[in-house]
């Protein structure tokens, strides 16, 4: 099947989507609708997206974050450039932004005047905080889990610790998305567009809206997730032969029973103060300590070997680098090969993640490369009626600045 056939059976198909994005939330907004088939064009400043050249944790930021996307590279402080853009968000189904408050609206990029120019388009602000009190506030991933609980709530009491991830800015850019999805729909209907906006804060209270629920419901409030009171005895890291370490769970009366059964503890399971999971529950405390001891020096592999034939919940502690040889990801092809833009590594193949989800029993691959600086620039602009001379000038324009 050729590219084109497999791109035509995409959702987004015949969308266009022109960001002004960086760092993590806009972009992963842009790659969501670019992975369903949109055309993403990526608008970044003459010297790049600041993100391309990052190191240590950002470093996978703009590999990751952009595939299935062109790269058109322009001077929004000159005339031409900022005439460039706005020729171009003319054309635009979308427009995505996360940049700070007030920063789009200084270029006349912002929605009340993009609109203005094309009625029908949608366009997703991306932000901290949606309008209110805090919305002129500078906002992180990291504030808005501290500010927000989620740090509480994955820290231990007194130790607040933000989540290993960029949750917030990838969930906030799939929200962006979603609403992005959904304003289209409504614009197949009404035939305008309309503003969407997705913030950081608003996504983290989401996240942790089971907690408020939880306090709400029962006045009690929710402990920090190292210092819960478990709803199952068997529900933890256990620490193994050789120092692997190991999660284990038996979260049912029936589990419970299949799990002394499979480890010879016939002892434990002929012991009626352990009966039934309250009763575990109750003695948690002493029966994990003899639970660690009788496992210590049971391989990790032959627990998961005995947990997975029996149907229990088990889990390896597996760090992100070790995924590349996951066995489930290599067979169902949840890994796929793109060439790295920048830096020492330009050039080479590496793999990244793909969008978890399945269409028509399909993943969404990578039909794009993550773009190379202005890779796309010429194209785009002679696509929006520039000739030669203009672009030769407008390159001008820039080198000079």
């Amino acid at each position: 099947m050729s590219a084109n056939t497999e791109e035509k059976r995409l959702p987004l198909t015949g969308i266009r989507v022109v960001e002004f994005t960086h760092m993590v939330m806009g972009p992963t907004c842009g790659m969501v609708l670019a992975d369903l088939g949109a055309e993403v064009i990526k608008v970044e400043p003459i010297d790049g997206d600041r993100t391309r050249h990052l190191l240590g944790a950002g470093a996978g930021f703009f590999p990751m974050f952009n595939r299935n996307k062109k790269s058109i590279a322009l001077d929004l402080r000159h005339p031409q450039g900022l005439e460039a853009a706005m020729r171009l968000c003319a054309t635009a189904d979308v427009v995505a932004q996360n940049f700070r408050p007030g920063t789009m609206e200084k270029y006349g990029l912002g929605h009340a005047a993009l609109s203005k120019l094309n009625p029908r388009l949608v366009y997703v602000n991306h932000t901290g905080f949606l309008p209110g009190p805090y919305e002129h506030r500078t906002a992180l991933d990291e504030v808005v889990q501290m500010m927000g609980g989620l740090a509480y709530m994955t820290g231990r009491p007194g130790d607040p610790l933000r989540a290993g991830t960029s949750v917030n800015d990838i969930m906030g850019g799939m929200f962006g998305a979603i609403g992005a999805m959904a304003a289209l729909m409504q614009r197949a209907q009404t035939g305008k567009g309309q503003e969407v906006q997705s913030a950081l804060f608003e996504n983290n209270v989401f996240l942790v809206g089971q907690h408020m629920l939880q306090y709400a419901i029962t006045g009690q409030a929710a402990a920090p997730m190292p210092e819960r009171i478990s709803a199952w005895a068997l529900y933890d890291v256990f620490t193994v032969k050789d120092g692997e370490q190991i999660f284990l769970a038996a979260v049912s009366d029936a589990q419970w029973t299949v799990f002394c059964d499979a480890l010879g503890f016939d002892d434990l399971k002929a012991d009626p103060s352990l009966c039934t999971n309250n009763d575990r529950v109750r003695v948690r405390p002493t029966l994990l300590a003899d639970l660690r001891k009788r496992l210590a020096d049971r391989p990790a592999a032959e627990l998961s070997a005995i947990f997975e034939a029996r149907g229990l919940p088990f889990a390896p502690i597996v760090r992100p680098e070790d995924l590349y040889e996951d066995p489930h990801l290599k067979a169902t092809g949840g890994l796929a090969d793109i060439r790295l833009p920048d830096g020492e590594r330009a050039g080479q193949t590496a793999q990244t993640t793909l969008f978890p989800i399945t269409l028509g029993g399909q993943r969404l691959g990578v039909r794009l490369d993550p773009p190379t600086l202005g890779e796309h620039t010429r194209e785009l602009l002679a696509e929006l009626g520039y000739a030669e001379s203009q672009m030769a000038a407008m390159q001008a324009e820039s080198a000079v600045a």
